[in-house]
């Protein structure tokens, strides 16, 4: 697929749009008032791989912890205001790297204007952000519901806002609950401005439903070369949110790095118990900085042909299995023994 062209901005020291990679953020769901579990949680996405985080800054005190966050993490940390002008002049002021605001719901003019003046003498980029659940009382008479245009349009008013006042660090975000919603905003917004598309389904849902909803509309939206960075919304530990992130961005190609397992799904010729297995490694690989592909398979039938394009792969017999490079096999080991074995492989692997 072709991505979309879009302009280049930063949020501290990680690139959105221009000829970045996509990258992958989430939002922490503890007090931010609480640093030490704040910055706790951050460490933990961090570890997952977590390229951005995104607190919620309810109020005062709230905005007065975000340099001591930023003290104790690696990655950018970037403020999500709404209502109040001055949350967002304060982490301004606090060093903050990036603002996710709706212009709209900030103030008047004079105040977005303010905001504006400071992130630009800062050089921290604006997240224009608007979701479907919160649009303007006069889009939503004018369009009847929260349609897409509607999105569009709120977003767009936005921009011009910032625009007027000599702001262009701009990422927009327009995101739904509902799929084709979200998929046809970002179509449209993408033929009026060539400004980074932060992506995602918002409000999607537990782990289980929120992943199948994510993967769908966030897939669907990629897949269309649309898209800069994304954020998993789930109900839960946002360190779920990464893993599916990346696994988006994986089936896509869109990301290289780390190790992609695939497995069949057994059949009645499947004399192991495949399912323990492929749990087991994906456990042990998970945290591997290697960009290979691992085949688990049910059966030495098929499993070497089925699975030549791996870089290594099992196959399981009722009392022996195959481990096999590239389709070829170069070894067989009693079937208790397949999993060891098969790190043993991955670890020789240059």
């Amino acid at each position: 697929m072709v991505r979309r062209e879009s302009k280049a901005v930063k949020i501290g020291n990680v690139q959105i749009g221009g000829d970045a990679a996509i990258s992958v953020q989430s939002m922490t769901n503890t007090d931010t008032r609480d640093v030490k579990a704040t910055v706790a949680q951050i460490k933990r996405l961090e570890e997952a791989g977590c390229e951005l985080v995104r607190v919620a800054i309810p109020d005062k005190e709230a905005a007065s912890k975000v340099s001591e966050i930023q003290s104790q993490i690696k990655i950018p940390l970037i403020a999500d205001i709404h209502f109040d002008y001055r949350l967002a002049l304060e982490v301004l002021e606090q060093g903050i790297d990036g603002l996710r605001i709706n212009p709209g719901n900030i103030g008047n003019e004079e105040k977005v204007k303010l905001v504006a003046k400071s992130a630009l003498e800062k050089k921290v980029p604006i997240r224009v952000g608007v979701n479907a659940g919160s649009l303007e009382r006069e889009l939503l008479k004018k369009y009847g519901h929260p349609t897409a245009e509607a999105m569009v349009e709120s977003a767009l008013k936005h921009i011009r806002l910032l625009e007027k006042f000599g702001f262009y660090d701009i990422i927009i975000s327009l995101k739904a609950s509902n799929v084709m919603k979200t998929l046809e905003a970002y179509q449209l917004i993408a033929k009026e401005v060539d400004y980074p598309l932060h992506i995602g389904i918002t409000e999607a849902g537990t782990i289980k439903s929120g992943t199948i909803k994510s993967a769908v509309g966030i897939g669907a939206i990629l897949a269309q070369g649309l898209g800069d960075t994304i954020r998993v919304s789930l109900t839960g530990d946002p360190v779920e949110e990464i893993e599916v992130a990346y696994s988006i961005l994986k089936s896509l190609n869109l990301r290289k790095g780390g190790v992609n397992i695939i497995s069949c799904p057994t059949c009645g010729r499947t004399e192991i118990n495949l399912v323990e297995i492929a749990n087991q490694v994906e456990e042990k690989i998970k945290t591997l900085d290697k960009d290979i592909e691992v085949a688990i398979m049910g059966c030495v039938v098929n499993g070497p042909g089925e699975a030549r394009e791996a870089d290594l792969g099992i196959a399981g017999g009722k009392d022996v299995g195959l481990i096999f490079k590239k389709g070829e096999v170069i070894k067989k080991v009693p079937a208790e023994d397949l999993v060891d074995e098969l790190m043993k492989e991955i670890d020789n692997l240059d």
